[in-house]
């Protein structure tokens, strides 16, 4: 009886696990297919802009205002990712919901403004306030939709038409590869917008000062310590004042100059460690200093100054301009704005 029954259970054991195995294959199966029928719809984009894409970035290019935004639905929420986006990286831009516009919000756009608006069957008629405005005011107007015959492409002055394709979603009901290609072409003129206004990443960086991507645009020259805080000291000085120099700034290092102020070598606590005896206080500095100390200069990205550290395994990096030395970067520097 027993054994019987232990039999029926791993029957079925193998029969559920054999059926939740087919179930994660279909799965992996659904999941690929989406992605293929996307980037098949990706590379048809990248195919199709040409003259109107240019025209549109000729346009947005010599606006003194912001961009504007606006969609409903998913249109809606790509149209937010695309105004953030564009403001990121040097063209102003905000999203506003084209039912709020009506009820007011139009007042938020001025008329050194422009208007790109987001419909995939271009047949929005929420986007109908909008549209009216931005005639009046003759405000540059753009569309971004899939059908070439709709109000929105008789509607507006400039149309960036998404090529023919089909939804990843099987009931063809769901907006996913349509709202695919609008997120990319919004990130095609976001990125073209950039290099037209030589957009830096100095300037990238001032729009993005905090969490991990602003650590991450930080310079050298940013969190360096430099002035008095550098610990440096003449080759010829004494073993002894050199020591208290290296407890003193407290940074695990000494950097060692000629009488031109000129950075010849480096002492680091490690350095200490391995002549440590009896005579230690007799040797001379240049006995125990590192003659070919790895440097960096301060306009590098502090992350780089992370990955040389890493690479040489130390913990410490001078500074200098012309092997003058500007300044010394701690690898706790680097962790301490969440640098890894």
């Amino acid at each position: 009886m027993n054994t019987h029954h232990n039999l029926a259970i791993k029957v079925f054991t193998l029969k559920k696990n054999k059926k939740n195995n087919l179930r994660k294959v279909n799965y992996l199966g659904s999941a690929k297919r989406a992605l293929e029928i996307e980037s098949q719809a990706l590379q048809k984009l990248k195919k199709s802009i040409g003259k109107e894409f240019l025209s549109v970035i000729n346009v947005l290019s010599k606006i003194k205002g912001r961009i504007i935004i606006s969609g409903v639905g998913k249109s809606g929420h790509v149209g937010k990712k695309i105004a953030a986006t564009l403001s990121s990286t040097g063209t102003p831009s905000m999203f506003i919901h084209p039912t709020e516009a009506s009820h007011g919000d139009l007042g938020m756009i001025t008329k050194s403004d422009a208007i790109i608006l987001l419909s995939n069957s271009g047949e929005s008629p929420e986007l109908d306030d909008m549209i009216t405005y931005a005639k009046r005011y003759n405000l540059p107007l753009v569309g971004i939709t899939s059908k070439r015959k709709s109000t929105l492409v008789n509607s507006t002055e400039k149309i960036l038409l998404l090529p023919e394709f089909r939804e990843a979603c099987p009931l063809k009901l769901a907006p996913t590869t349509s709202t695919t290609m609008m997120m990319a072409l919004g990130d095609a003129l976001a990125i073209s917008l950039l290099e037209k206004r030589s957009f830096s990443s100095e300037n990238f960086k001032k729009f993005h000062p905090g969490g991990q991507l602003g650590s991450k645009m930080q310079t050298v020259k940013d969190l360096m310590h430099k002035g008095r805080e550098m610990p440096l000291i003449e080759s010829n000085k004494k073993m002894g004042s050199m020591l208290i120099l290296m407890t003193e700034k407290r940074l695990g290092c000494v950097g060692i100059v000629n009488q031109k102020k000129s950075l010849i070598g480096v002492v680091t606590d490690g350095d200490l460690r391995r002549n440590m005896n009896k005579n230690l206080l007799e040797k001379k500095i240049a006995d125990i200093m590192n003659k070919k100390p790895k440097v960096i200069s301060q306009e590098k990205l502090a992350v780089e100054a992370l990955n040389l550290m890493n690479k040489h395994k130390i913990t410490q990096l001078f500074v200098t301009n012309r092997s003058i030395p500007m300044g010394v970067i701690h690898i706790h520097d680097l962790y301490r704005v969440g640098i890894k």
